[in-house]
């Protein structure tokens, strides 16, 4: 694969000057217009400035000393040099500059369409060489959030001491104080509330979201961020902790995707772009800046709105025809994971089954000491779960089913009962949820993954529910574990993705085991299998990337190192070859499959358990993993591992890891024992016509999916495989009827051999599973067939509106 990487168009900007301020809550209140595709209110961020928070970095501690002694100052934008891999190329973030000047006559639009403030309109400019002529040299504080493609209209401070009864956070010796530094106080005092207050911190949030202005402040934005500053605040300290922005997004906004579902309905969602919410709403997207949220949307009273929420939000309808729902979170993450989606989804309810058909309860393997760990959590406060002794036993949290209505009979026979099962097993796996509840939700089939999991909602996508439970089931896995691997422990550098992905892939497949209530040498079969298609996957896709893409932790030693105001890049983050790669999920879970084996299943487990109760809530970076599993296993199993060979061979090197093993001993384990059918199916091809008749009476063996798929993968090295053969294929395992993984190869052998009579079946697979269909194309036009290329580009050009950027972007350059 050809792909040029160009650092200044590849990597995503993170703007945010997070050493000086962190956002601590988000207050949202939206109205969702589907006539014009925007989403229109105000945000409340409620902050505290680099004095109060505690540094985690060297570099941000010296922020904070800055700070502190109030030299913090707006500079003529500091200049954040990022170091990338080709030593001999850089990549700058900057700011726009902004000075106070006497030219009360410019013109204030900015590049977007956005109009300041008239307060603005009368002294700001974006150039760096005006003077400024109002502070005498002095500079004031800017404050920079990561936003894109939105229509900011106005920001101002919001007078928290205004709200009635916030006196309660007002101490006598406060009420001496400036008005400014009494607001930024009761800010201070709100945001700190003990965990055991989280109810009433919440209300007066809503409080304080709706208390009057007392003054609006200047802003503008450029392509990445949003700059605000007040006159007089020189420093963070001295800077509103509480401001109200009024904007709107725009219909071509990448954070969330206008659409109908698959009953024409039309909806909208957030599709896990590689800008994540900038999109939406203004905010500080670096994953330091881990907050929480409260929000109320408004939509007509026929939409449903889900979203990343602590509470089964019921609607309150607000006049007729229109209907508002409210979510919050308790639990601070990062702003990316917050997840919205509107449209009208119908709950899918359970027909009348037998509670033992509905849920599995099968007795913990563990002990209570080993699934509960008593004592004080690590990270900052919240009422957390791993605290709660009854949560810590809840094998299976409240979860709905969503989904549009075409769709609720195949979620009811597919998705529903997988449920409860999958849920207990991640229990019995790891212990403790550490979210009360879950929604899921079948998506459009614009989306372009088969799922996605944010706090408390997970999306799948509509090929998971096709040819039996096994796609479904794996996948709901993968989605459930990142509860834990993503969410709950996250990656304090976006580039350490394996740290997400690759957990979860290596967890799917033993949730999915024990929630088949598989026999221990079953299971262990499964995983061989598993592990021999990835391995081929892996392979393949190392062929075909280039180097620098195929490395989990790119930015080596540099990586969770940020500028001194807390700016940096996410290397490859805005590629769109990258939302199609697997390198990370692949290699993350052969170097956790390998640590598996190295220390035994029962070491392992019993010692991530111990892992996630002493991380959870808070973001780690590799060593943080690979240190504490070093020190649990015995100095004889550790055979001259360390963290730093494990991070040279598998974490900052290209290709396939030294000590990988090349899975030579998977041949012979009975599941991909595909041999016999594959000699069959060649010997099938090589007999003349006449003699296939009586072929094709032979019984073939029963396959499961994943056997199916190695069977494919065999066939597809073969160079010729005849058309009668083909359809003998077809017709013994109902190829067309198969799970999306199947039906992919299946339609990979179609394309290769030209195979015209099932030519629909690749056409519906590029309509229906646009997930897994975007390489299709790329064999299809390949192959320089012109009936082939004549199918791509119809394909394309039925579905090309509605699927998201990424994958237009690669599938119109093999395309054209």
């Amino acid at each position: 694969m050809d792909i040029k990487l160009d650092p200044s168009r590849d990597d995503l900007p993170l703007m945010a000057n997070t050493s000086h301020m962190l956002v601590k809550h988000y207050v949202l209140d939206l109205e969702v217009d589907f006539e014009s595709h925007i989403i229109e209110g105000t945000i409340v961020l409620f902050f505290e400035d680099g004095s109060r928070f505690k540094k985690r970095t060297s570099s941000a501690k010296e922020t904070c000393q800055l700070a502190s002694k109030e030299t913090c100052k707006f500079r003529t934008p500091e200049l954040c040099h990022i170091p990338v891999t080709n030593a001999r190329t850089t990549f700058n973030v900057c700011y726009n500059d902004f000075v106070i000047c006497d030219k009360g006559k410019e013109d204030t639009s900015d590049k977007d369409g956005n109009h300041d403030n008239q307060e603005q309109a009368s002294g700001i400019c974006s150039s760096k060489y005006c003077c400024d002529t109002k502070n005498h040299g002095r500079e004031d504080f800017l404050l920079v959030l990561d936003c894109c493609d939105l229509s900011v209209l106005k920001v101002e401070e919001v007078d928290v001491a205004a709200v009635p009864g916030i006196e309660k956070f007002t101490r006598p010796s406060k009420l001496t104080t400036v008005p400014e530094e009494l607001r930024n106080e009761i800010v201070h005092d709100l945001v700190t509330l003990p965990a055991d207050h989280w109810r009433e911190q919440l209300d007066y949030f809503a409080r304080c979201s709706q208390a009057p202005s007392c003054g609006e402040l200047f802003f503008d934005t450029d392509t990445w961020s949003l700059q605000i500053r007040k006159t007089g605040a020189q420093t963070a300290t001295d800077f509103p902790h509480a401001i109200r922005i009024s904007y709107r997004t725009k219909p071509e906004g990448q954070s969330v995707t206008w659409t109908s579902d698959q009953s024409g309905r039309p909806c909208v969602y957030t599709m896990g772009s590689p800008i994540n919410n900038r999109a939406l709403f203004p905010c500080q997207e670096p994953p330091v800046a881990m907050s929480t949220w409260q929000a109320t949307v408004r939509a007509a009273a026929s939409f449903v709105v889900l979203m990343s929420g602590e509470n089964s939000a019921k609607p309150t309808q607000l006049h007729e025809g229109c209907s508002s729902w409210h979510y919050y979170v308790t639990m601070p993450m990062p702003a990316s994971t917050f997840t919205i989606a509107v449209g009208c989804w119908t709950e899918v309810m359970p027909k009348m089954w037998s509670s033992d058909d509905l849920v599995i309860e099968r007795p913990c393997p563990l002990s209570e000491t080993d699934c509960r760990y008593v004592g004080v959590c690590s990270h900052m406060e919240y009422p957390c779960r791993f605290q709660d002794a009854v949560a810590t036993t809840q094998k299976v949290i409240p979860h709905r089913v969503f989904a549009p209505g075409c769709l609720k009979g195949v979620c009811q026979e597919t998705l529903l009962w997988l449920l409860p099962p999958c849920l207990s097993a991640a229990h019995s796996v790891l212990g403790t949820h550490p979210f009360s509840r879950l929604d899921i939700l079948i998506v459009p089939a614009n989306f372009s993954s088969l799922g996605m999991a944010s706090p408390h909602i997970i999306f799948l996508s509509q090929s998971t529910l096709t040819g039996g439970s096994h796609l479904c089931g794996t996948r709901l896995c993968h989605e459930i574990a990142h509860a834990w691997f993503g969410l709950a422990i996250g990656a304090r550098d976006w580039t350490e993705e394996w740290l997400s992905e690759g957990f979860a892939t290596h967890l799917e497949d033993v949730f999915w085991a024990e929630a088949q209530q598989l026999a221990p040498h079953e299971a262990q079969e499964r995983h061989e299998l598993r592990a021999c298609l990835r391995w081929h996957r892996l392979w393949d896709e190392l062929r075909n990337s280039p180097e620098e893409m195929q490395v989990l932790r790119p930015s080596k030693e540099k990586t969770g190192h940020v500028s001194d105001s807390g700016a940096s890049v996410v290397k490859h983050g805005l590629n769109p070859e990258k939302t199609f790669m697997q390198v990370h999920y692949l290699k993350g879970y052969f170097l956790l499959r390998f640590l598996t084996r190295r220390l035994g299943d029962e070491t392992y487990f019993s010692f991530l358990r111990k892992f996630v109760h002493k991380f959870h809530g808070q973001l780690i970076l590799s060593q943080d993993f690979l240190q504490m599993l070093l020190e649990n296993i015995p100095e004889e199993k550790r055979f001259g591992l360390s963290v730093e060979n494990i991070i040279q061979d598998w974490l900052e090197s290209s290709g396939i890891p030294k000590t990988l093993p090349q899975n030579k001993k998977n041949k012979d384990v009975s599941p991909v024992r595909v041999v016999r059918p594959v000699t069959k199916w060649l010997r099938l091809n090589r007999r003349p016509r006449k003699r296939r008749r009586r072929e094709e009476e032979e019984v073939f063996e029963k396959l499961l999916p994943d056997q199916l798929v190695l069977l494919l993968e065999h066939l597809l090295k073969e160079k010729t495989l005849s058309h009668p053969t083909l359809q003998t294929l077809q017709r013994t395992y109902c190829l067309h009827e198969q799970d999306a993984e199947v039906r992919h190869r299946w339609c990979e052998l179609i394309v290769k051999h030209k195979y015209t009579r099932a030519y629909r079946h690749v056409e519906r697979f590029l309509q229906d599973d646009q997930a897994m269909g975007v390489y299709l194309y790329g064999e299809l036009m390949v192959r320089e067939d012109a009936r082939q290329q004549q199918l791509a580009i119809r394909c394309f050009e039925l579905v090309k509106e509605q699927m998201d950027k990424s994958s237009v972007e690669v599938v119109a350059e093999m395309l054209f």
